[in-house]
This record gives C-alpha cells, sequence and structure tokens, in this order.
C-alpha cells in the first residue's frame, strides 16, 4: 500500500502554477520594458551574451526540484508487512446526498461542504470500526466499500462533489437498500448514516428503512440544510457562480430541508434525526449514538510496518538545484561555441 505520511504538505504543490503564471508575467513585462528603448533586434544585438531560452530552462529546472522536494517532504511511503489479527468495532456506511440541492449556501460553506468537514472529523475518530460510503442522487453507488483503512476514506470522500451521480433526484430509499447490502457480516453492529436535505422524489424511505431495521440494522439521519429554505446557485465549467436555478417558469427555484421525512426514516430505522446547522454539522451526536452499539470481533488485514522513500525524492531534488547552479543566464565565453540552448 502506497501512502503519505503527512499529505498536508502537498497542498504546497498549488505554489507552482502561481510562479509559472508570474514567471511568464516576467519576461513579457522585461522583453516590453527592452523595447521602449528601440527597436527589439538592435537592443537584443546589444546584449547578446543574455539567453532567455538559459532563463527558462533554469526555472523549469527549479519548479523540478520544487516538486520533488515537497514529495520529498511529505514523506512517500510503502507498506512493507501485512497482518492480520482481530479488531472489535462496529460497521457503519455513510450515505451521502450529492444532488444540487446540497449546493445550497444556508450552511457554510454550503450543505455538502459542511457534511464532508463533518465526516472527516468522524472518520479521525473511528478507531477500529470499519467504515463505507454511498453516494446518491437520482440513483446511489458504492463510492467506497467497507474498509478499516480509514486514509482510504478520507482520500474517496476528498473526491466527492454534485457531478459523479450523473442523474439528478434525491433516491434515498435506494442508497439505504445499496448501504444495506454493502455490509459483508451479518454478526457485525451495523449502522447506516444518511447525510441529506430530505427531498426524496423517488421513492419510499420509510418502508425500506423499516426493512432494514428488521435485519438489525440502525439507520440514523442527519439533516443538511434550513427548513425556511434558499436559493439553488448554479456554476460554469469553471465553477464560477452566474447565479441560481430556476425552473421552466423562470422562477428561483428554492431547496428546504424536509425534517419530517427524515424523522420518520430515522424512527423507522430505529436510530435518531439530527439537523445540522452552521456551529455543527450533528454527526458528533449521531456517532456517540452508534458508538453505544455492541462491538463485535472481525478479522483484518492491515500494513503495520511503512518504509518511508522520501530520501529518494530528495535526493533528485538536491541533483535538479546543482544542475541549475551550473547554468548561467548569460553566455559564458567558453560556452558561446555550445548550441545548446540557441541564442
Amino acid at each position: 500500500m502506497f501512502r503519505f505520511e503527512h499529505p498536508d504538505i502537498l497542498y504546497a504543490l498549488i505554489l507552482i502554477p502561481v510562479l509559472v503564471a508570474l514567471f511568464t508575467w516576467m519576461l513579457v513585462w522585461q522583453k516590453k520594458a527592452l523595447r521602449r528603448y528601440g527597436d527589439w533586434t538592435v537592443i537584443h544585438r546589444l546584449i547578446p551574451a543574455i539567453s532567455k531560452p538559459r532563463m527558462i530552462f533554469r526555472f523549469v529546472i527549479l519548479m523540478i526540484a520544487y516538486g520533488f522536494l515537497i514529495l520529498g517532504l511529505s514523506n512517500p511511503q510503502i507498506g512493507s508487512k501485512l497482518v492480520e489479527g482481530e479488531r472489535k468495532g462496529i460497521d457503519l456506511m455513510v450515505a451521502l446526498d450529492v444532488s444540487n440541492s446540497m449546493l445550497a449556501q444556508d450552511i457554510k460553506p454550503n450543505r455538502l461542504e459542511r457534511a464532508k468537514q463533518a465526516i472527516s472529523k468522524m472518520i479521525d475518530k473511528l478507531g477500529n470500526d470499519r467504515i463505507g460510503m454511498i453516494v446518491f442522487a437520482g440513483n446511489a453507488y458504492v463510492q467506497l466499500p467497507i474498509t478499516t483503512d480509514h486514509a482510504a476514506a478520507k482520500l474517496f470522500l476528498s473526491t466527492v462533489n454534485t457531478k459523479i451521480v450523473p442523474t439528478q433526484g434525491t433516491a434515498i430509499g435506494e442508497a439505504l437498500e445499496l448501504a444495506a447490502n454493502s455490509f459483508d457480516d451479518e454478526t457485525h453492529s451495523r449502522a447506516i448514516i444518511v447525510i441529506t436535505d430530505g427531498e426524496n422524489h423517488e421513492d419510499d424511505a420509510v418502508d425500506m428503512a423499516k426493512t432494514i431495521a428488521e435485519k438489525g440494522i440502525y439507520v440514523y439521519t442527519i439533516g443538511m440544510g434550513l427548513p425556511e429554505g434558499t436559493p439553488i446557485p448554479e456554476y460554469d465549467k469553471y465553477d464560477r457562480q452566474i447565479g441560481y436555478k430556476k425552473d421552466r417558469q423562470g422562477n428561483t427555484v428554492v431547496t428546504r430541508l424536509n425534517e419530517s421525512t427524515l424523522e420518520q426514516i430515522a424512527a423507522a430505522g430505529n436510530g435518531i434525526y439530527v439537523r445540522a446547522n452552521n456551529t455543527q454539522a450533528g454527526l458528533s451526536k449521531v456517532f456517540d449514538e452508534i458508538n453505544s452499539l455492541e462491538k463485535t470481533e472481525f478479522e483484518s488485514k492491515m500494513f503495520s510496518d511503512y518504509e518511508s522513500r522520501f530520501q529518494y525524492f530528495l535526493a533528485v531534488s538536491i541533483l535538479f538545484l546543482l544542475i541549475e547552479l551550473l547554468i548561467f543566464e548569460r553566455k559564458s565565453k567558453w560556452l558561446s561555441k555550445i548550441k545548446l540552448f540557441g541564442n
């Protein structure tokens, strides 16, 4: 198994496109500034030692060195020893609504992002519990099979957005059925958490929750949004907000939290319902309830040892830095005959 020991450091890679943009702007500005003094061809002959290709090549080398430095600091690791062991916990499936109404901003930054933040925090507290993930809108799909790999769970969670399910709608019943069928052992304590705004348009989720409860699976619901409702933002292909969703008559569509449905689903599933707000997403209360369930033992396979590979990335970074130091922006006399970079 491959992982990064410090994945947060990888965010520093965002600086690369910023530096590329600044460097490009600098080259354009430099050329414009020199042109103010006369014809570019004449100016270029007056400063023949300056090599623009060398500058670009040095910059590329520096960016590569920086990239490998960041990868090295994040410490890539490879699992080297797979062991089997007994663990005690519960099996948990999270069914997350990814319909467009979850982009509503009555809960900041929006319903979906707030839910993802809360799930991420819950994963950090799981301990020996196993977790899986369902995403649903008009249809439901398994995003993550049930696993003890909590790092993988957070990775899959980070990729969730409203575009991963092509069909719009809110098929809560289908999501419940798929989540219930995703459990691989009926002897474990099992629970499903449904996180949605409750605008169910597709099926009878209450009857499905009742059927699931008869199998010993608990169903909990968390309502994302406020009852008074709010418009649904619309975005262009660059993720810039361009307005709000409208119906065929041109009226702005307002999405409202349907607490009644979610309360009925939780009651039918022998669980509880919690409404999220801007201060808390409700998962802590639900997780406390789930933690009170009986823990059961199960066999699990996991990597117990990881071998660090940061040294290879740091070595490549240092190598490129040394190469960069050997390249001069000005042409030296003894290298002037070598046409490696052109003019």
